[in-house]
């Protein structure tokens, strides 16, 4: 009987645990190391907080890792052997040649886009910003060149027309754990990209989810909501947005945007105060209302 592929695995949120999950749950396959972020300080007590993969990976009982710099630290560790792949499932580092060059087959990442298509940081956030009628993922093998390797596999889905980025997440985290184990499963065959074809997606910031009625349309506030809610967030001076649609819903209220186009509100929180419904903002904020609708 052959010896099991063996993994060093890098990923460090939610979305990587899946791919982690499928991977251990096969017996074809052995992580041997997994290596994540290092534990970030969270909420109001900065309490030191272990990534969602390195939680897994404990309770599988698997060596974790967490340089500050996988680049600088690298040559330092110590491995017990070259594994057969590096799989890289949103880590947070670029990673250098060095690294890249370590697996004995191929270095292979799962990307939240169909590539060529939103290359780079956010491409779940911008599928739904801007409106695309389809996702997926794609398992690339890895180059310098930031996702521009080869395609080894590609699995697409028609997105919801009330898709967030939340579900998205889900469905993709899903769709790409059982691309990984398929790709990985069967000789590799490298498609090049497309490179004249390729589009970029930044790394957001807050400043994405600034909103502005009288220049933009119902339905661009709408997507950055489904699309930046809760991380960058969406505001309007110091309100939060927090849902919203294009069509009328109870509890809204309705906001008039460029191009006679119309947006409800059904969920917002204003500063320092807990998230109301957009019926419970009209009555304790009558004012603040008035200055919304009037665009100022």
């Amino acid at each position: 009987m052959s010896s099991p592929i063996s993994i060093v695995f890098c990923g460090t949120p939610e979305f990587a645990v899946p791919s982690l999950a499928a991977l251990c749950a096969d017996n074809r396959f052995s992580v041997d190391l997994v290596i994540s972020q290092p534990d970030k300080p969270v909420g109001r007590s900065q309490e030191l907080t272990p990534s969602p993969v390195k939680i897994f990976a404990k309770e599988q009982g698997i060596e974790v890792w967490q340089p500050e710099s996988l680049n600088k630290e690298f040559a330092a560790h110590h491995f017990a052997k070259r594994p057969d792949f590096l799989v890289v499932v949103a880590y947070g580092q670029i990673v250098s040649q060095q690294v890249l060059d370590f697996p004995i087959v191929a270095p292979v990442n799962v990307h939240a886009s169909l590539l060529p298509a939103l290359r780079g940081a956010s491409p779940l956030q911008h599928a739904v910003l801007l409106g695309h009628a389809q996702s997926g993922v794609t398992i690339q093998k890895m180059v310098r060149e930031l996702d521009a390797g080869p395609i080894l596999g590609q699995s697409s889905i028609e997105l919801d027309s009330r898709e967030t980025t939340a579900s998205l997440h889900d469905k993709l985290s899903t769709l790409g754990a059982q691309l990984l184990i398929d790709t990985l499963s069967h000789p590799l065959h490298p498609i090049d990209q497309d490179n004249g074809k390729a589009t970029f997606c930044h790394k957001l910031t807050r400043d994405d989810g600034v909103i502005n009625f009288q220049t933009m349309t119902a339905v661009e506030i709408d997507r950055k909501v489904r699309a930046l809610v809760p991380w960058p967030g969406v505001k309007w001076n110091d309100i939060k947005i927090l849902a919203t649609d294009v069509a009328p819903q109870a509890n809204s209220i309705a906001i008039s945007c460029v191009h006679d186009t119309q947006l409800f509100i059904t969920s917002l929180q204003p500063d320092g105060r807990k998230p109301m419904s957009g019926t419970d903002f009209e009555r304790g904020y009558p004012e603040m209302l008035g200055k919304m609708k009037g665009g100022l």
